[in-house]
């Protein structure tokens, strides 16, 4: 006899039970939603005796099916007409000229149209695993700064922007030509490998992504300090990681920024991230007190309610009609000006062969020999900061969902 007074067959046949007693509490849910998919006028009197007697489970799967379809349309696009776009655009321009502080906000959406996918539009990283869809990165080195990027740039340049807040690990700000005083990359730069052993910490400028060897809570590119001969890591924060690094983070300058805007502009970032860090919002301040919101989105964020004026377009439409109604002109991307070229600190001899990244180039002179009919991008680039991290988050769903 067991301490708790049953024995070991009455233990069993109570599992039983209980297992029965749950499938037949499965047969009944699925009962209940064969007959609520089909239309009222179309059920059987023993069927809409048996909704009668399920009412709370009737009550479950109305209400699953709400969260289902409000889920599908935060999911959906949505385009202002051009008429619409235009007028709100006007607005937004006023906001422009009349911020005192305006800070920028910056997601996945601003580059997009540097083929570099989001994470949770229709066709992003997380909607695609989501799916069961396998997901390979694109060979980075081809994006270039789009319109949006070159845009922020010159607003910045012209005064009208203070500082610019991005979640982008692409490292398109550094090369639009912003100041690295003006950026602060929350998510880290994929062509910036940095020292923690130096005080300060000693950064090297990359012309190549440095997260090849790099993961979740693995850091470490493979090459060392030219200074004190420490393991350099890359700057990459992964989900579920907090960010340490001083820079390219500058978390500091971030929180000066927003405590300061009385304007914040919100560029193709769903949110969902930047809506977890307080100090970007200044949530400590009365709501009388708090920036002025204007988003920049085709799908729903978690942050609408809180927007002065939600602009449903793509960033580079946006941009392009912001900057004409300001009057300024939209400088275009120079490769041959990119400041990463200036800031790269070159490999060494002996560390040449330690990465198999494409390397940017001013010019295709400039390109390493090969074979110049070969495909650009020819095999799917994997791991780092893009591959290796989409591969983690499937892990982690398959771990919990039922």
């Amino acid at each position: 006899m067991a301490a708790g007074g049953l024995s070991r067959s009455e233990r069993k046949a109570a599992e039983r039970v209980r297992r029965l007693r749950e499938e037949q509490q499965r047969e009944r849910l699925r009962q209940v939603s064969r007959i609520l998919r089909k239309a009222a006028a179309e059920r059987s009197a023993e069927e809409g005796r048996l909704l009668a007697e399920s009412e709370d489970l009737v009550s479950e799967l109305q209400g699953r099916r709400r969260r289902r379809e409000g889920l599908k349309r935060r999911q959906e696009e949505v385009c202002d007409d051009p008429e619409e776009l235009r007028r709100k655009v006007q607005e937004l321009a006023s906001a422009v000229r009349n911020a005192k502080h305006l800070v920028v906000y910056t997601g996945a959406g601003i580059s997009t149209a540097a083929s570099i996918p989001d994470y949770r539009g229709p066709n992003g990283v997380w909607t695609l695993l989501q799916k069961g869809k396998t997901v390979s990165a694109a060979d980075l080195s081809e994006a270039e700064p789009t319109l949006t990027h070159m845009s922020i740039a010159r607003l910045q340049e012209q005064k009208l922007v203070q500082h610019v807040v991005s979640q982008n690990c692409d490292g398109l700000h550094l090369r639009s030509g912003l100041p690295r005083t003006a950026i602060s990359e929350l998510h880290g730069n994929m062509y910036i490998e940095v020292c923690t052993t130096c005080t300060p910490n000693r950064e090297y400028v990359r012309v190549f992504d440095v997260t090849e060897r790099t993961a979740l809570h693995r850091h470490q590119t493979g090459r060392t300090c030219h200074k004190c001969g420490a393991q350099l890591r890359d700057t990459i924060v992964h989900f579920g990681e907090r960010g340490i690094l001083g820079q390219p983070l500058n978390w500091e300058a971030a929180t000066q920024a927003a405590s300061k805007a009385d304007t914040i502009l919100c560029l193709g970032s769903s949110l969902k991230v930047l809506k977890k860090y307080p100090r970007l919002w200044c949530m400590t301040k009365p709501p009388n007190r708090r920036p002025k919101l204007y988003i920049v989105n085709l799908q729903w964020t978690p942050k609408d309610d809180w927007a002065v004026l939600k602009l449903h377009g793509k960033c580079d439409d946006v941009m392009r009609l912001l900057m004409e109604e300001l009057g300024l002109e939209i400088p275009p991307y120079n490769r041959w000006q990119d400041p990463i070229f200036s800031l790269a600190i070159p490999l060494r001899p002996e560390e040449e062969g330690s990465h198999s990244r494409k390397s940017l180039c001013r010019s295709p002179e400039e390109a390493p020999p090969g074979d110049p009919n070969a495909p650009l991008n020819s095999a799917p680039i994997l791991g780092g900061w893009f591959g290796r991290g989409c591969s983690k988050r499937t892990k982690r769903k398959k771990s919990y969902v039922t």
